[in-house]
Formats: C-alpha cells, sequence, structure tokens
C-alpha cells in the first residue's frame, strides 16, 4: 500500500469517495509559511464541478485544518487537512462489486483487496480524493508564488480544438481566474459545445492540458531517478484520468533533427538563456532557468450512460453493463486544479532538497 509521496516534503492522502472524511497530511513544511485559506478555497473551487459540462454532485468542499496551523502561518508539524463528504449516493454503486466497470478501477481493485475495499463512489480510486490534494497544493502554491514561481494550466486541445500558447505570466495570472482554463474565447466556447454534444449522447470526451511554470532557478533537480521529469510524472500520473505525459516538444522530437531539437544559448538581460525551448526548461534531469513546459493526456471519462461489455465475477458470465449515477462528460477543465497542485508538491519537494525547507518561508 502507498499513499505517500516526497523526500524532504511529503504528502500523504486518505479517505474514500463516500467515507465521513477525506483528506491529506504534508509533513516537512518549514514553520513561518503564511497560510492563506482563501486562495486555497479558489483552489477547490477551480476543481469543482461546472455547469451542463460536469457531475451532478456538488459538493462544498468546506475544509478543515486540524493541525499544523497557528496564527495563520505553519508551526513546522505535520498539517492535516480534512474535507466533509456530504452529498453521497452509494446505492448507485452496489451492483459494480460483482460487474466491473469497463476502464474503472472495480475489477483491479477486486483482486488487490479481496473485497475488503470500499467499493462505493469508486472509494479510494476516485477522483474524489484529489480534493484534499489540491488543497495542500495550494498551500505551497501560494508559497511559491511569494517567491516569483507560478504555475499555470490551460486545455490546449480537445476533439481537434486547439487553445493559442501560455506566453507569459500574465496568462498564468488570467488562467487562475477562468473556470473554464482556456484563453481563446473561441475556443472555449466551441470546447464546451464538444463536451455539451458528448453529454446529449451518453458519452464522455478527453484533451490535452499543458502546464507552464515561470520563475524556477537553474539547478534544480537530479540526473537520474528524481529528474524533474521523474518527479514531477510521477505525481501526474497518479492522478486519476492521466494517460500520457511529456515536457518540451515530447513525442515532437522524434520527427526532429538535433540542429532543430536543441536549445541555442544566449545572453539576455544579463542572464543565460536559450533561444528556444523545446526541451521544456529541463536538461539532463535539471531545469536550466527556462519556463518548464509539460502536457498531460487526459483520458474521456470512464462512467459513460452508453450500454456496455463486462462480466458478473461471480459466475464468470459475460453480460451487459449499464451505469447510471452522476457522470462527469469530460474532467478536463476540473483536472486542471489537481495538475497545478500536484505540480507545486514536487517543485517544492525538489526546492526544499535543493536549497532547504526554509526556501518557501
Amino acid at each position: 500500500m502507498k499513499n505517500s509521496f516526497g523526500n524532504s516534503i511529503s504528502v500523504t492522502l486518505f479517505g474514500e469517495s463516500h467515507g465521513e472524511e477525506i483528506g491529506a497530511v504534508i509533513d516537512g513544511v518549514a514553520p513561518g509559511v503564511e497560510i492563506s485559506e482563501e486562495y486555497i478555497r479558489q483552489k477547490l473551487n477551480l476543481r469543482r464541478p461546472y455547469g451542463k459540462i460536469s457531475t451532478a454532485r456538488k459538493e462544498d468542499d468546506r475544509f478543515r485544518i486540524v493541525s499544523g496551523v497557528y496564527n495563520g502561518y505553519t508551526t513546522g508539524t505535520p498539517l492535516t487537512v480534512l474535507i466533509k463528504n456530504e452529498n453521497t449516493s452509494s446505492k448507485d454503486y452496489s451492483q459494480f462489486l460483482d460487474v466491473p466497470r469497463p476502464a474503472h478501477a472495480d475489477y483491479t481493485a477486486q483482486c488487490k483487496y479481496h473485497g475488503y475495499q470500499d467499493y462505493r463512489g469508486g472509494g479510494h480510486f476516485s477522483g474524489r480524493i484529489t480534493a484534499p490534494l489540491v488543497a495542500v497544493g495550494a498551500i505551497l502554491q501560494y508559497a511559491l508564488v511569494k517567491k516569483g514561481i507560478v504555475i499555470g494550466t490551460h486545455i490546449s486541445n480537445l476533439s481537434g480544438i486547439a487553445d493559442r500558447e501560455i506566453e507569459g505570466i500574465d496568462d498564468v495570472r488570467r488562467l487562475a481566474e477562468l473556470q473554464f482554463p482556456v484563453l481563446s474565447n473561441e475556443a472555449s466556447v466551441a470546447m464546451q459545445k464538444e463536451i455539451e454534444a458528448a453529454a446529449s449522447d451518453g458519452d464522455s470526451i478527453g484533451g490535452i492540458l499543458e502546464s507552464v511554470v515561470f520563475g524556477m532557478p537553474a539547478g534544480v533537480g537530479e540526473p537520474f531517478f528524481d529528474s524533474v521529469e521523474s518527479l514531477i510524472s510521477h505525481l501526474l500520473f497518479s492522478i486519476p484520468g492521466i494517460k500520457g505525459v511529456e515536457f518540451g516538444a515530447g513525442f515532437g522530437f522524434a520527427n526532429m533533427r538535433g540542429s532543430v531539437a536543441n536549445d541555442p544559448f544566449c545572453i539576455k538581460d544579463n542572464t543565460v538563456q536559450t533561444k528556444t525551448n523545446n526541451n521544456g526548461g529541463i536538461n539532463g534531469g535539471i531545469t536550466n532557468g527556462m519556463p518548464l513546459v509539460f502536457r498531460c493526456a487526459v483520458r474521456p471519462t470512464p462512467s459513460i450512460y452508453k450500454e456496455q461489455d463486462s462480466i458478473r465475477l461471480s459466475k464468470m458470465k459475460e453480460e451487459k453493463l449499464t451505469i447510471n449515477g452522476r457522470h462527469d462528460p469530460a474532467i478536463i477543465h476540473r483536472v486542471r486544479a489537481v495538475v497545478d497542485a500536484v505540480a507545486a508538491i514536487a517543485l517544492s519537494d525538489m526546492l526544499s532538497v535543493r536549497y532547504g525547507t526554509d526556501f518557501l518561508k
């Protein structure tokens, strides 16, 4: 069982989708880091369901910080965030213990936990568990912003509809205010229409998220097992629904020559920079001072209203399955907040390893 991540700063997740409460513990944060509960609420709000393109399950995500904070600052001891589950409908899930939903964790959970798992709402496998992850990530995001390090994520492509690129910190600030994270108004409208079309067909849709981090100093990361790419990827692949990750030009490198792929060095504003950023701000697993750029492939939500093929485990017999209940026709716009949160966790851990935990204070 593994529910923790981190070297210098560690995060542990706990709880189930329909349990009484879900939460996270973050350990290793230096004393004296300012806590903004309003900032945490803002980030949680970006993860919440949005209009007709999200699930009908509405949770207020009221959080409580029950340890590790006093008078608005961290104490240096483990910080615990709790979020109450208030809008559950467990009866919708009873059938899936014997008839697993395609592309969900119902079958693999049965294989690993032998029927002792809490299957309601997907249990510990549910995207609901990302709420406390966003909360503790927001604590670190707030500290990073004060150090001049900002993270922004947008939907770069959905069903062939492309958003414009993130061009600077002003775009990141704008994204932080958008419930549907798309910079182009035309692309935003078109994407939401595609999601609504999938929903009306009883189906779901995925897409690509692109993230940019401005302000990371050069020299952070390790050459091999704790490279910038490996630590960020570790957390990104921990998010339900993420099935692909690339940095910089990513798979585009396969169609380039070295003369195009390499980023030539230059001096600008009396600092070392590169003329291009195909490598996404990383060389040899270590930051080079350019913006970090990475993208995630977000799969279509596996819960759909169409009839699907499944099996009845107790009889080892194939049968048809129709899923009812409350589903997201797309999760990509909600996942954005989770991507920002885990990026903040990974970067804070790397920075604390490099400079010590007081770096965030």
